[in-house]
């Protein structure tokens, strides 16, 4: 399977975290949190948290403060089939490709919910094929990518596809909550909306570089199920983010890691370039410590980081993305991502 087109897009409002910082002490919410929950709030987005901007689907960060479920849920019938057709737009582009000549599209995403899904919305936006293979993926978090990626590869193993276009897009301002839980309160200061497409396809490009998905992994660990996952509260999505998370989401990875290049028949030393999901300043600095990385591995995962936040599932087609534009060294790179279940996904490229 070959990577042949690739494109991302978020909401055209950008914020600064000071300046979600001066409208949280204005929204109705701020006066009923407790006066460390205030104060933990003000420490993470005016502080060094990692993250300067974030792009939400809002017209105004007042707007980010109305929070009933039929509020949030418009906001993501609103605005994610535009972002995911938008990626999705810009990754046909880049694979020279017609919405005619997709085969198989396949969404991702845990922020929202539609029926039918957005395959639906984003075809019609499209104007693909009325016989396509259309697959809506949901309940994966923040590692959606991979198995995503895993689907298609299925698919075009099988000879069921020659072009799968793959889009993971995140409405997080959809799923926004407030309450005195730190994890609950560290979450809304870290998520931005985005969205990323893939097209991915039988043969290479022959007008770009050749990007081959080679293996890959995944781990599921069921039982940490409880430390990182959604619950309903009040009819709406409340995010469960314990403090284990950056230590375990390191574990998993380093162990999946290690696993996939003994059965490569690969080394560390053998790995040129690190595309990994950050799930924040602390996860990121975690992975750093436990597969003994230098800032330079890490440094297109902390400016994506920087300039959008914690995006979820389209996180790792961001950091794709600016690795290729910036042309960086060939040869194997590390794919990974994690998220929800706990589970951790991650696989090998062959990048020319």
């Amino acid at each position: 399977m070959f990577l042949t087109g690739l494109g991302t897009a978020v909401p055209p409002r950008r914020f600064t975290q000071m300046e979600c910082w001066a409208a949280l002490q204005q929204s109705p919410q701020f006066p009923q949190l407790a006066a460390r929950s205030r104060a933990l709030l003000k420490k993470v987005l005016s502080g060094e948290s990692g993250i300067a901007n974030r792009h939400l689907a809002v017209a105004d960060l007042g707007e980010a403060f109305v929070l009933t479920p039929d509020a949030l849920h418009a906001r993501f019938a609103r605005h994610a089939p535009a972002l995911a057709a938008q990626a999705a737009e810009r990754a046909l582009g880049q694979a020279c490709l017609t919405p005619a000549e997709v085969d198989a599209a396949i969404i991702s995403t845990c922020t929202g919910y539609l029926c039918p899904g957005l395959t639906s919305y984003v075809s019609e936006r499209l104007g693909l094929r009325s016989d396509v293979v259309a697959l809506d993926l949901v309940g994966q978090g923040c590692g959606a990518a991979l198995p995503n990626w895993r689907t298609a590869e299925a698919l075009l193993a099988a000879g069921r596809a020659e072009h799968v276009l793959s889009v993971c897009v995140e409405i997080c301002s959809a799923a926004f909550y407030l309450d005195n839980d730190p994890g609950v309160l560290i979450s809304a200061c870290l998520f931005g909306d985005g969205a990323g497409a893939a097209v991915l396809s039988v043969k290479p490009a022959v007008h770009a570089r050749q990007v081959e998905w080679k293996s890959a992994g995944s781990i599921l660990s069921p039982a940490e199920r409880d430390l990182l996952r959604f619950e309903q509260h009040d009819g709406m999505l409340r995010n469960i983010l314990a403090s284990q998370v950056p230590a375990l989401a390191a574990g998993h990875a380093e162990n999946l890691l290690t696993e996939m290049l003994n059965r490569s028949k690969l080394k560390r030393a053998d790995l040129t370039g690190w595309i990994l999901h950050a799930g924040g300043r602390e996860v990121l600095a975690a992975l750093q410590r436990r597969l003994g990385l230098s800032e330079s591995d890490l440094r297109r995962s902390a400016a994506v980081l920087s300039d959008y936040g914690n995006v979820s599932s389209p996180f790792v087609l961001f950091v794709l993305e600016r690795a290729l534009a910036e042309r960086a060294p060939g040869g194997w790179w590390w794919l990974s991502s994690f998220g929800a279940g706990f589970s951790c996904h991650g696989a090998l490229l062959k990048v020319d």
